[in-house]
């Protein structure tokens, strides 16, 4: 399935969008004025929050809504996972329930990455996979 370049809606390849009449050429894959193509671009913003900052604030970036969503999404999951990390190191601390915390800090680690690979995965390949409350969030600061 192919993205509009300009407003992010989803179209069939070739068509013309519905909501904003632009051109869809190849969707999420079109090229953005310094050769990173829409998905690459996507992934990319996951790797550290550094570059989905960069995203938002660079021009060619920051217009397309395919790429922001993205971005926002990261920045998001960054802020829940470090809640997360915050939250399992003070249990960690309490006498009774600290043995749990050190059973499930790799599993918790494990699923952290199993996510971060998915939503790099689905970014590349040009899906705007949403997270259950994150992607709904990111998906709103997207669309302004």
């Amino acid at each position: 399935m192919a993205f509009c370049p300009s407003c992010g809606t989803p179209i069939a390849d070739g068509t013309t969008c519905p909501k904003c009449a632009a051109g869809a050429g190849q969707g999420a894959a079109a090229p953005a004025a310094v050769g990173l193509t829409d998905n690459v671009a996507g992934a990319l913003a996951y790797l550290t929050i550094i570059p989905a900052i960069v995203f938002l604030v660079v021009e060619p970036f920051n217009k397309k809504r395919f790429i922001r969503f993205h971005a926002f999404q990261c920045l998001f999951f960054a802020v829940a996972w470090t809640v997360l990390w915050i939250g399992l190191s003070f249990i960690a601390h309490i006498p009774f329930l600290g043995w749990a915390t050190v059973l499930l800090w790799p599993l918790f680690s494990l699923a952290g990455f199993v996510i971060w690979l998915i939503l790099v995965l689905k970014a590349y390949q040009g899906q705007m996979f949403k997270l259950p409350v994150i992607g709904d969030m990111a998906e709103q600061q997207a669309g302004k």
